[in-house]
């Protein structure tokens, strides 16, 4: 980007009067984030057959943790190499990817053979799902508006709550239809196979309709397919201004050799300092134990003296309200911010999970299980259920949009593919680890409290505020920070 000067000074292209197609944004945002709607149902579906794959197998506590978080290592690296292959083949390609990976493994798990099938095709998902969870919010971010881009974005954690729910409900119906997770269902089937297998449905529907929906415009000035990105540009913003867009679109993209991830650092060394926040905003949001409510707490609410019925019925109703509480930070994220929402998050995190670190740290345990009273037990659950309003509203849609957002086009993909990466593979250190720490759940939760408070603190110190910015005026953070550095 030698010789370049400053290209904040020009006004923007997209202006709220500019916008004139917003049905169409909609339209487009609703497809790309149904691979988070494949996201959640892949992520959440174990939750509901945890037990029968234990009992089914014959597995110990740290294979079940493994066979849980093996999909997570799929993840990792589906988003490290999403990125790459965005920039080469395009954003839609990698749609239709992520669907072919989710529909063969809601097929192999399902009709797996053994605790080692289990793992290998989860592990396929997985990579459906890291793929998925970068293309969806760089492709929403780039086919956004400033004005709405916040409320298209949290579409991606609207559809990741609504796949959660939806698998839990699944899981839950077709555990009740069978007599039980264990019991032959259809086919002469268990319910907990078909729980993988209904996945296939939303993945078929995913890769059909990703051939409705346009290039990212931002992808076709990259590969100077201009006359495609210009009707592209013209069908989502009119056709004001949209010469003066493509022009900076084109200026933030100048460089003279392919994307790789050397664009990552500074001339000088280094990652740049956007990757770092990136990476860090990733890493806590899943440090804060959000995962552990959503895989594996069926178990959990078992052990302090809910029946099967009744703990799926509970992480429903958990699910439900995390759909809610997304609703909420849609409405608020393009009006209050997203620095306000992560830190209002962070302190309402910080005080439930310590809540529930006190209740359980301070249980009487019996055969190794904290048993909670009358007044315990009601309040362990309020606080499980008010961190999920916390998370919902917050870190949970806001940390999809930032990383669709905040990073220049020039580096977007790979930075982003870097930071879901750290997502995934903090989410996998999480959740392998907490068959283990189930059995200390005071000092589980605990260290989840001291993540909520740091997670505060991270943001307060090191996150910008991105609310109506372009996408191309991120472009100029990156030019100012070369320069600082030289």
């Amino acid at each position: 980007m030698a010789g370049q000067g400053p290209i904040d000074q020009t006004p923007s292209a997209i202006t709220d009067e500019d916008f004139s197609s917003g049905g169409t944004a909609i339209r487009i945002a609703s497809v790309a984030a149904l691979g988070g709607l494949l996201f959640g149902y892949d992520s959440a579906v174990i939750n509901g057959a945890v037990a029968s794959i234990r009992s089914h197998f014959g597995i110990n506590d740290a294979s079940l943790g493994f066979a849980v978080a093996s999909a997570l290592l799929g993840a990792a690296v589906g988003a490290m190499t999403a990125g790459r292959i965005a920039d080469r083949l395009g954003r839609i390609a990698v749609m239709k990817i992520a669907a072919v990976l989710f529909l063969v493994s809601a097929i192999g798990t399902g009709l797996a053979t053994s605790v080692w099938m289990i793992v290998l095709f989860r592990i396929v998902g997985g990579l459906g799902v890291g793929v998925a969870s970068v293309i969806a919010p760089a492709y929403i971010a780039e086919t956004s508006p400033p004005r709405i881009r916040g409320r298209l974005g949290s579409l991606q954690q609207l559809a990741i709550v609504s796949g959660i729910f939806l698998s839990l409900a699944i899981d839950y119906g077709l555990a009740q239809l069978a007599g039980g997770a264990t019991k032959e269902l259809w086919l002469g089937m268990e319910a907990w196979r078909w729980m993988f297998l209904m996945m296939a449905l939303p993945a078929i529907l995913y890769g059909v309709l990703a051939f409705t929906i346009p290039e990212s415009p931002r992808y076709l000035v990259a590969t100077h397919k201009i006359p495609e990105a210009r009707k592209v540009l013209s069908m989502l913003l009119g056709e004001k201004n949209l010469e003066i867009t493509i022009s900076r679109i084109q200026q933030t993209l100048e460089r003279e050799d392919k994307p790789s991830w050397r664009d990552l650092k500074k001339p000088t060394g280094g990652l740049y300092g956007i990757v770092w926040v990136g990476l860090g905003l990733s890493i806590f949001q899943q440090f804060v134990g959000i995962n552990v409510i959503f895989y594996y707490s069926n178990v959990l609410w078992e052990a302090v003296g809910f029946g099967e019925s009744a703990s799926f019925i509970i992480t429903v109703i958990t699910s439900v309200v995390n759909i809610l509480t997304t609703l909420i930070a849609i409405a608020l994220i393009d009006k209050i911010g997203r620095k306000p929402l992560l830190l209002i998050g962070s302190t309402g995190m910080a005080v439930t999970l310590a809540t529930m670190a006190i209740i359980f740290g301070t249980a009487t345990q019996v055969n190794g299980a904290p048993q909670l009273g009358d007044v315990t037990g009601p309040i362990a659950l309020i606080a499980a259920n008010l961190f999920v309003v916390a998370f919902g509203m917050s870190w949970g849609p806001v940390v999809w949009v930032l990383l669709g957002e905040m990073f220049p086009n020039r580096i977007r993909a790979a930075a982003l593919g870097l930071a879901a990466a750290g997502q995934w593979t903090a989410n996998w250190l999480i959740t392998v680890s907490f068959p283990t720490l189930s059995h200390s759940l005071g000092l589980a939760y605990g260290f989840y409290a001291v993540c909520a408070i740091l997670s505060g603190l991270f943001v307060w110190k090191w996150v910008m505020e991105t609310k109506g910015v372009s996408l191309e005026d991120m472009h100029t953070e990156l030019l100012h920070e070369d320069k600082s550095k030289a």
